[in-house]
């Protein structure tokens, strides 16, 4: 299993604020285990933080802007980008003001200060939003939709189309992450001559200029027009007859695209978890991306775990005969057929349910259910192989139910369905007890969770 990653040492970046113009410092610290990517506003009393989490979104005006009570912070995608790209789970990123330094416009900078500082692997093991069915989100009234789907591994691809002879339809592919520091940091935020003085009424890009954006001119403005918001910006005035990009060459041709896949990549970070699954964002946005982030983070908190991977062809780590040499349960009470998973703190079980179990004879005889205590017995036969695979002479040993809380079924089980139980450890082991959280899935569907706690005794 890979195990979750920070930084080896702290960095600091300097710059201007794309929107409120102002000289920004923005350092990012190692965090401990499970900590997250969490932002600190030093820069005020009692120096509040806020978890770069999508249920923190409050704004997406050209750039992302999370919120909790009455702080906030803008212009974030570009260093939760890099942080992602680069496998960092935990992060503190002290910052003091309200937005983060737009830099070039790229994550480059971000990635350039995390190899010169080095990753540090730490003890804990990554906790993945593995994608098991097809999710998408649609803009309401719009083209706009971001999708994923299931894969293996995590890979972006981008399509973006504007009504402009300059860029038009333009697309971008990440098949790995590995690619990202080459084919997609350096790729620049952009910005159209007819969108600066909209977004100047409403009190953004303070701080833009031909140094952070790649700016383009697409449509015939009068000269006086275009000198007069030259002037306002502080930058040189272009000739008014000549249409492109007013400050550079491009680095790549779809230079714009995947910037986009930046900005897709960053704000889907905000899920606060790595993902396993294709993203397929049709003329994406910050809208969009982190109405389909708000959308997995509301799932998550409902679900807390998604339905582990299973095929019938899965070779199994343990099977039956394995089981029983760790368990003393035997028919008609053994409920676990195999393991296909099992790490130092979580384990997937299986149980096929099948009609000629004894407890179908009066439960019920003309409608057999599986009983819910039943449920909870497997999933707590489950967690006593995660707890005592790891024992010198496991048969010793044997686990025993002290508490049960929590529990909650949300669907039936009847013959014929094939029950998967995840359990994981909730704290280490103390003193022969340990805390865990089982659930059970149902055709990828939660039928049933429990919080167990059990004591592992030596037998006489």
């Amino acid at each position: 299993m890979l195990k979750q990653k920070t930084l080896k040492g702290s960095f600091t970046v300097k710059g201007k604020g794309l929107h409120t113009g102002l000289e920004i410092e923005l350092t990012l610290k190692p965090a401990p285990d499970n900590f997250g990517r969490v932002i600190k506003r030093v820069d005020l009393e009692g120096q509040p933080e806020i978890p770069a989490l999508a249920d923190y979104v409050s704004g997406t005006t050209r750039g992302t802007v999370i919120k909790k009570d009455d702080i906030q912070i803008s212009t974030v995608e570009h260093a939760l980008a890099a942080l992602y790209a680069l496998g960092i789970d935990n992060c503190l990123m002290e910052v003091n003001a309200p937005e983060f330094p737009i830099l070039d416009g790229s994550a480059k900078l971000y990635v350039e200060k995390i190899n010169e500082v080095g990753v540090q692997e730490q003890q804990a093991e990554k906790d993945f939003f593995v994608v098991t069915k097809k999710i998408t989100y649609q803009m309401p009234d719009s083209k706009s939709t971001i999708t994923i789907l299931p894969d293996d591994d995590f890979s972006v691809q981008v399509l973006i189309g504007y009504d402009s002879p300059i860029l038009n339809n333009q697309f971008a592919v990440l098949d790995s992450m590995t690619d990202f520091e080459r084919e997609v940091a350096p790729c620049r935020t952009f910005v159209f001559v007819r969108e600066i003085e909209p977004l100047l009424k409403m009190n953004l890009i303070k701080g833009g200029d031909l140094n952070n954006a790649l700016v383009i001119y697409d449509k015939e403005i009068p000269q006086s027009e275009l000198q007069r918001l030259a002037d306002t910006m502080h930058q040189p005035c272009p000739k008014a007859d000549k249409f492109g990009y007013l400050n550079t060459e491009l680095l790549f041709a779809n230079e714009p695209a995947r910037h986009k896949m930046l900005d897709v990549i960053g704000d889907l970070s905000l899920i606060g978890k790595p993902i396993k699954g294709r993203v397929i964002a049709s003329y994406p946005g910050h809208t969009t991306n982190t109405a389909l982030a708000k959308q997995i983070r509301h799932d998550i908190k409902r679900l807390e775990v998604f339905p582990p991977k299973y095929s019938i062809y899965q070779d199994s780590v343990m099977d039956v005969n394995d089981i029983k040499k760790l368990l003393p349960h035997r028919f008609p009470f053994l409920l676990v057929d195999k393991v296909i998973e099992i790490t130092e703190s979580t384990i997937v079980t299986v149980k096929n349910v099948s009609f000629n179990e004894i407890q179908f004879l009066g439960h019920f005889p003309e409608e057999p259910v599986m009983p819910g205590v039943l449920q909870v017995e497997a999933m707590a036969q489950s967690a006593g192989i995660l707890v005592l695979k790891g024992k010198e002479n496991p048969e010793l040993y044997s686990t025993y139910l002290l508490k049960i809380d929590n529990v909650r079924f949300y669907h039936k089980v009847i013959p014929g369905d094939t029950m998967i139980m995840r359990v994981n450890l909730t704290t280490e082991i103390r003193h022969g007890i340990a805390s865990m959280k089982g659930y059970t899935f149902i055709k990828g569907e939660l039928a049933c969770e429990a919080e167990i706690t059990a004591q592992i005794v030596k037998n006489k």
